[in-house]
C-alpha cells in the first residue's frame, strides 16, 4: 500500500471533498476518485461514504484513520531522519586553528570525532596570526576555530583551557632558587616577541603590571625564537603549547602573577549549528575533560 494514497485519503477527509482536495494535491477529481477506489480495493472495506454534500469516512474508515494518521506521522520521521543522514554523509567541517592546537590537541580529536561521525569530511587549517580564525570565520571561509579569545561579535565562543604563560629565559639566567619569573623582570631586557600577533595577548599581560617593553620583532617561527633565546640574543614569553617539546638550552619559568590566555572553540553566530559540530563539540569537551584530570593528577604526584 502507497503512503501517498493515504495521505491524500487523510487530505480528502480534512477537506470533505475530493474536488477540494484534487485542487491541493494536483490531482483530477476523476483521478483522485479512482486513486480511493484503488485504495478501498487493496485494504478490502469501504472508507468512505459519497454523497452530493461531500464525503464522509464510514464507521470502519473512522476506526482505521487514527492508525493510518499515526503511520502516516511515523514514515515522515523516518523519511526526515534518512534525509538528515544522507545530507550528514556530504558534510564538511572546515576548522582553523593555532599551529599549536592543531599539533597537540587536534589528531586526538579528530581520531575521537572520526569514529563518532564517520562520514563527515574535516579540512584542517593551521594558522599563525592569533587574528586569522576569527578573520576567517566572519567571511565564511571556517565553520569552527580553535584560537585565544578575541574581541569579535559575530563568533559563538565555549571556553576550553587556560593556558599558562611562561618567560623563556638563557639557560645561565641568574634565577637564586626562584620558582616563578616576575613579569617586571622583564623590564629593560631585549625582548623577542613572537610573530603572529602573540603580541596583543604579551603586552595585555605586561599592562596589568605597567611595563613597557624593550620588543624587537621577529618574524621566524617559535622554535627559532626560543633557540636565538638560548644563545643569549634575548629573553621571551610564550604559552604552553607553544613551548611543549623545544626546551634544550633555555629555561622555562611561569610568570608572576600567573598569567594565562583563555584558549576557546568559535562557530558563527547562526539559527541553527549543524549536529556534526555539535558532536565535534562534545568530543573537545571529552578529551579536555580527560586531559585537565591527567594534568592534575601528575601535578599531586609531584
Amino acid at each position: 500500500m502507497e503512503s501517498k494514497k493515504l495521505e491524500i485519503l487523510v487530505t480528502a477527509v480534512d477537506l470533505g471533498s475530493f474536488s477540494k482536495a484534487a485542487e491541493v494535491v494536483g490531482y483530477t477529481q476523476s483521478g483522485l476518485t479512482h486513486m480511493m477506489d484503488s485504495l478501498e480495493r487493496e485494504i478490502g472495506v469501504s472508507l468512505l461514504r459519497r454523497d452530493h454534500s461531500g464525503i464522509e469516512l464510514t464507521e470502519q474508515g473512522e476506526r482505521l484513520m487514527p492508525a493510518i494518521r499515526e503511520f502516516l506521522k511515523a514514515n515522515a520521521d523516518l523519511e526526515n531522519q534518512i534525509r538528515d543522514i544522507a545530507r550528514q554523509k556530504t558534510q564538511n567541517i572546515r576548522i582553523a586553528a593555532y599551529s599549536s592546537i592543531a599539533m597537540h590537541w587536534m589528531p586526538e580529536i579528530l581520531y575521537r570525532f572520526r569514529r563518532q561521525c564517520p562520514d563527515v569530511n574535516v579540512d584542517l587549517r593551521m594558522v599563525d596570526n592569533a587574528l586569522e580564525p576569527f578573520e576567517l570565520l566572519n567571511e565564511g571561509k571556517t565553520d569552527v576555530i580553535f584560537a585565544s579569545r578575541q574581541e569579535y561579535e559575530n563568533c559563538i565562543w565555549t571556553p576550553l583551557y587556560e593556558e599558562r604563560m611562561y618567560a623563556i629565559l638563557p639557560s645561565d639566567y641568574p634565577m637564586n632558587g626562584r620558582m616563578a619569573f616576575p613579569l617586571k623582570e622583564f623590564e629593560g631586557k631585549e625582548f623577542l616577541m613572537p610573530y603572529g600577533r602573540f603580541d596583543i595577548d604579551v603586552n595585555a599581560a605586561m599592562k596589568k603590571v605597567g611595563i613597557k617593553l624593550n620588543t624587537r620583532e621577529s618574524y621566524v617561527d617559535d622554535e627559532t625564537v626560543i633557540r636565538m633565546v638560548g644563545r643569549g640574543l634575548g629573553v621571551s614569553m610564550m604559552s604552553e603549547l607553544m613551548i611543549r617539546g623545544q626546551l634544550d638550552d633555555v629555561l622555562c619559568i611561569p610568570v608572576a602573577p600567573r598569567t594565562v590566555r583563555e584558549l576557546g572553540m568559535g562557530v558563527a553566530k547562526s539559527l541553527n549549528t549543524p549536529a556534526c559540530i555539535l558532536n565535534l563539540q562534545e568530543c573537545v569537551l571529552q578529551f579536555l575533560r580527560e586531559l585537565q584530570r591527567k594534568e592534575g593528577s601528575m601535578l599531586r604526584r609531584l
